[in-house]
Parts: C-alpha cells; structure tokens; sequence
C-alpha cells in the first residue's frame, strides 16, 4: 500500500519534497516547482531517466525503449512512473546537463492581438504589465489562466527578447477551454500566466546539430528553440521538420522560408501525412527524419506535438544513434474538457 507523506530527496539540488499517496516523483517535482528534466510524463521517451539512489517505488507502465530491463537491474528509473513507496532518493541523469533555475511566478496581462493561424489554430499575443519580471527559456511553457476558462497548459512560441508572449492555441474538439478562446479570444481581454515551466528547452552550451520535429501547434516551442539558436550566431546544422495532416493545417511557412533564406545553415521541410501535394512531402514526419539521416549521435532533438507524433519518432531517433538524453520532447495532450 502507498503510505502518504513519502519524502523525495533531490540530491542535486540538495532538496527534499514530498509526495502524496500514488503521485509520482515527477509530479511532485512539478509541483514543488522544480524543473525536474522530462517530456512526454508518459513512460515514452525517457527523458526523465533517473538513478533511484534508495528508498522503494511502483514502476507503471512504459515502453520498453524509454527504460529497457537492463537499465532496471542497474538501479535506473522513470521519474514520470516512479510512485514512491517509501522514502526515497533519486537524481536525474543529466547531472551535467543545462538546468532551468528560472522561479516560477504569477503575471498579469492583456490580450493585444488574436489571429486565426489555420481552420483550427489561432495566434494568441499577449502584453504583460511587467515583461520586465518574466523569464524562461525558449521551449519552456506557461499555464494559462483565461476569463471563464480552466487553467491550460501551453508553450511560448516567441523569443526571449519580444516585448509580445506569443502562443499558439489550437481548438481542440470537445475542448471548452480551447474552443472558447479560439472562439472568443480579443484584443483588451485580461490574461494571467504562471510559469515558467518545463525542460525540453534550448541547451545553449550544445554546440553540435540542431533537429526541431514539429506537429500541429506543437510548432510554438521549435519555432522558440530555432530561432533562439539561430540568434546565437553558430553556424551549426539546424533542421527543421513540419508535420500535418493536410496543407490546411500548415501555418508560418513564409516565417520559416524567411529565416531559412537569411540562415545557410538551416533547413525547412514541411509533411503531409494524409494528403498528396506537389510541393510537400507525403507521410509521417518523424519517418521522413529517418529517411534523410543515417547517423544522428551528437544532434539534439526537440519534439512537440501530439503523444502518438512523440512515440513514433523517438525510437526511430534512438535507432540512428541519438542518444536519449539529447531527445528533448514537449506532448501536447488533449484535455478532457
């Protein structure tokens, strides 16, 4: 039986949590407002690997490629499916890795531009009354607290130095929160977000190639990430790839065809995945990934878009060599509401 209270203790950053009966470590990470690393939160992409030090868990269900049998006899875990049992001690394997020590807090805004992006994305800017106290990373996201609307959780889309926090808010079927902000979303609305929050942001010390995967709105934090890395100056590889449904469902192409005109080193390649074009790729995007690199070891990726977009690629990343700590993937979710 879970016994409630079960402290967590993060020896990276010398800090204990606790965690309530069947929460897991990651959720109680996040809750705390620490950055714990991760991405999916579903046992599939191993971003949040960690070494369980002590203490006793409940593993849940994952994929086999996210944390393989042999990773377990070595003492190796899923922070997102590690409920604790008793008291525990954990640290994340990325100890070396880049860390989003940025603190989270509540900020006041106001709506200034709202426009439609496709059938079924809207652009959403928003001016908040001290930009100056707001900080995150490119690829981080906030919660979004709308008028009349349940708090969502949704990625920064535009850079660090914009006076404007952009997002990309797209109105999912049977959604209430997203349809009504698709719906009646204006200029002058009063909007407040809480964050900043997440890992799968830019490793600025990376020096290596560059791989955005994108599907749907998950667009907002590679265009983030990107763009942020070209700013940066590197002349590194930089390989962007779009994935929708049909061409009604493509947004920002002029935005990207711009950057990828003015950068050498970066690349743009727009899929379809269930209509034909004659100037778009047919098929899966994280297939048309596989099919143009053989050898992806020293690339980091990132990923966002939906979890079955998410579950496809990573293995086929893993397959060309990319290490799981250099897979850096944001899921969107549809919400029950």
């Amino acid at each position: 039986m879970v016994t409630p209270g079960n402290t967590i203790y993060l020896p990276q950053i010398g800090r204990s949590i606790m965690a309530a009966a069947g929460e897991t470590v990651l959720q109680a990470a996040l809750a705390a407002g620490i950055a714990y690393p991760h991405g999916c939160r579903m046992g599939r992409c191993g971003a949040c690997k960690s070494h369980l030090i002590s203490g006793e868990i409940d593993l849940l269900k994952h994929t086999p490629f996210s944390l393989t049998e042999e990773e377990k006899a070595e003492g190796l875990t899923l922070a997102c499916r590690a409920v604790p049992m008793s008291d525990m001690t954990i640290g994340w394997l990325d100890g070396e890795d880049e860390f989003a020590d940025i603190p989270t807090g509540r900020f006041e805004g106001t709506v200034v531009e709202a426009v439609d992006a496709t059938h079924d994305i809207k652009l959403i800017r928003i001016r908040l009354e001290d930009r100056a106290q707001f900080t995150f990373k490119p690829g981080q996201y906030v919660r979004l607290l709308y008028p009349d609307c349940s708090p969502r959780d949704y990625s920064i889309a535009s850079r660090v130095d914009e006076e404007l926090i952009e997002f990309h808010i797209r109105h999912v079927p049977g959604g209430m929160t997203s349809g009504r902000i698709f719906s009646l979303a204006k200029a002058g609305d009063p909007v407040t977000i809480v964050g900043p929050f997440g890992s799968s942001f830019l490793r600025e010390k990376h020096c290596g190639p560059i791989l955005g995967i994108a599907g749907g709105s998950g667009l907002a934090p590679v265009k983030a990430v990107v763009e942020a890395a070209l700013a940066a100056g590197r002349e590194r590889p930089v390989h962007v790839y779009f994935g929708a449904r049909a061409e009604r469902d493509l947004y920002m192409l002029d935005r990207f065809e711009d950057l990828a005109t003015r950068h050498g080193n970066l690349s743009f390649v727009p899929v379809l995945s269930n209509e034909d074009h004659t100037n778009i790729r047919r098929g899966y995007v994280g297939a048309a990934v596989a099919d143009d690199f053989d050898d992806l070891d020293g690339w980091k990726a990132y990923i966002a878009g939906p979890p079955a977009m998410i579950e496809a690629t990573v293995p086929q990343l893993l397959a060309r060599g990319m290490r799981t700590a250099d897979i850096h993937a944001d899921v969107f979710f549809t919400p029950e509401r």
